[in-house]
Order: C-alpha cells, then structure tokens, then sequence
C-alpha cells in the first residue's frame, strides 16, 4: 500500500454508536469476515453498513488496514462505496454505504418470502455489472486485485437492482512482478478454480472461474452447491450445465421464472461465457474485460476462444470439490441460515 493516500473520511466512535444506537441487536443485519454488520443513519439522514472487527476474528488488524487502504483506492459504480473509518481505542470499524436490496444470492435463492423478481433484463444487468466490477479490479483500477471470494453472497444490489462487489477482506494485491500468488486458500468450495482449491494458485483468473459460476446461477436461479443429507449426495450447477450441453439442451437451464420471457440468444451467450470461464486450465479462461465485450454484444462468443478453450466436458466439480464436501455443506448451511434470517449481509459468511 505504499504511496496510497487513503481517500477516508474518518468518523468518531461516538458518531457510529448515535448511528446505530449503540450497536442495538435490532439494527444488526449480518455478520461478515471481519466480525458483525450494523445498518446505521447519520445525523444528516445517511443511511450505513458498520462493518465492526470481531475480537475473535480471523481477520486481524493487518487485514484492516489493508482493506481500508484497498477499498479508498477504489471508486466504481459497481464496487461497494467506502465512507469511511474508525479507528478508537480497541474499536476497529469500516463504514460502508448502504444497499437496499440485501445480496443476490437472497434475491434468487433464499427464502421465498425474501426473493426479489428479477426479470431477464434485470439478470443480464447484474451479471454485467458484475463483469465490469471484476474488469475494473484486474484491469483499470491502479491497483491490481484479485478479489478470492466472488459469489452471490458477496454481490449485493442496490435500490435500482445495480449489483455492487462486496467483501475486500480477502483481496489480495498482486505485484506487478507476480504473475501468480501462491497463499492459502481463503475461498468458498463450489466457486472455486480448480488450480487454486488444489494448488493454492492465485491469479486473476481465479475470480474469472467463480465469476462463471455466479453468471450459471444468475441464468437457472439456482445455487451452485445443493447436498442432500439423507441421501448424502451433492450437486454441482457446472455439472449439469455441461452435461446438458452434451444433450443439446441447455435451454433447460433457463430459471422458470423467466424462461418464457427471456432472450434465449442473450441466456445462451451467457452460459457459453459462463462455461469459458470455467474452463479448468487457467489460461484459457477470457479476461473480465472480454467478457464485458462479450455480454454487451460487442465481441461473439468465438471471439474469445483459443485451441485450449474447450468447454470441459470432462471436469468433474463433484469430485473436485468432493473431499471437502463436510466443509462446503457446513459453509452452505450457515448461508442459508443467514439467508432464512433475512439478514443483510455485508461480507462473506465464511
């Protein structure tokens, strides 16, 4: 972070405690990495997400402070805004604007009483959005980041259904003499790119792989990862996306929902990208950038095909992601719990 100006605001711990009076359980909408969320009004009639450091985080101040320093570097209309800080006595808060319409995974999959109706113009927005977030992250802003944690959980969506990418708590800064970073694993199983869940291999092409997963549930309205206990199986939306495109129907894919109002030519365009960027190998996966071009109609689906740019027909997710089912089922249903609670979540469950 060295020559980054933070561009912060910073508020007293007695303005954060009259904006949410006094961390009143009533006015928690969610916990994150870092610790619990709190919705918050200022005294000129903002409206906050306090997003407050746990004792007993796994994130500690370092990660704090490289957050802060990260997020203020940051301006897009498709990254959550940063307000400010506060940093006084043992408390450590990030100050965040506030979205009204709770994450994308609520709005497609939670409980009914919670979903949102999002038409099929409404989805390609958001899967749009999401790509120009990730374009900007990688690609435009001065900084390049590789986000590690992108699933709909981690997309939030405002008054106007525009999504916005949340949770920096596990971005990490690759160095321009780094072609890749070797850390530990910090992602959800179900969304993660074979060559970091296996090798700990992190490069932007990571979040390209979750980003292709979170436009295949953005598509069937379905979450990626299902288990089913009593039978103790496990379902993997990027295998029955590939193993429909073997059959020829991927049409089936289509959320019901909107299926008999949605531009076939535009769902399928998104799962062909969908199933680029999943592609096992790396390199081979499309930069967000051309994703952008893709989806927006300004490049074709071959546009962004190379020789190793096969769809992979024989990648497994389920046996990828077998070994660690007992975690990701755990992981699952701690955001269900969220989702029931109708929490608004802020950061990542995990």
């Amino acid at each position: 972070l060295k020559g980054i100006e933070l561009q912060t605001g910073s508020f007293t711990l007695r303005q954060i405690k009259d904006a949410t009076n006094n961390f009143d359980a009533a006015n928690k909408i969610g916990e994150g990495g870092f610790g619990p969320v709190y919705k918050g009004i200022l005294a000129d009639g903002k409206e906050i997400a306090v997003k407050q450091l746990s004792a007993r985080s796994k994130q500690g101040n370092r990660e704090f402070v490289t957050e802060i320093g990260m997020i203020s570097a940051l301006q897009h209309p498709h990254l959550v805004k940063l307000y400010g800080c506060c940093i006084e006595g043992n408390q450590l808060m990030l100050i965040y604007e506030y979205l009204e319409n709770n994450s994308l995974a609520r709005a497609l999959f939670g409980p009914e009483e919670f979903q949102l109706t999002l038409d099929w113009p409404t989805r390609r927005k958001i899967c749009i959005g999401i790509a120009r977030g990730l374009a900007y992250l990688h690609e435009e802003s001065r900084l390049k980041i590789v986000h590690r944690d992108i699933k709909a959980t981690n997309v939030l969506l405002d008054k106007n259904l525009d999504p916005k990418i949340s949770d920096f708590g596990l971005a990490k800064l690759d160095e321009e003499d780094n072609t890749h970073i070797s850390t530990r694993i910090a992602g959800t199983y179900g969304y993660m790119a074979p060559e970091y869940a296996m090798h700990g291999r992190l490069t932007d092409k990571a979040d390209v792989y979750s980003f292709g997963i979170v436009a295949l549930e953005i598509v069937s309205g379905t979450c990626n990862t299902k288990h089913n206990r009593v039978k103790k199986e496990s379902f993997y939306l990027l295998d029955v996306a590939h193993t429909l495109k073997q059959e020829g129907n991927l049409l089936d894919l289509i959320d019901p929902r909107v299926a008999s109002h949605c531009n076939a030519g535009e769902a399928m365009v998104m799962v062909d990208v969908a199933l680029l960027c999943t592609n096992p190998t790396a390199a081979a996966r499309p930069s967000m950038s051309m994703v952008v071009s893709v989806l927006e109609g300004r490049a074709s689906v071959s546009d962004i095909l190379t020789d190793s740019s096969i769809y992979a027909s024989k990648f497994d997710a389920k046996k990828l992601y077998g070994r660690v089912e007992g975690n990701d089922a755990e992981n699952n249903s701690q955001v269900k719990s969220m989702l029931r609670d109708g929490q608004w979540t802020l950061a990542s469950s995990t």
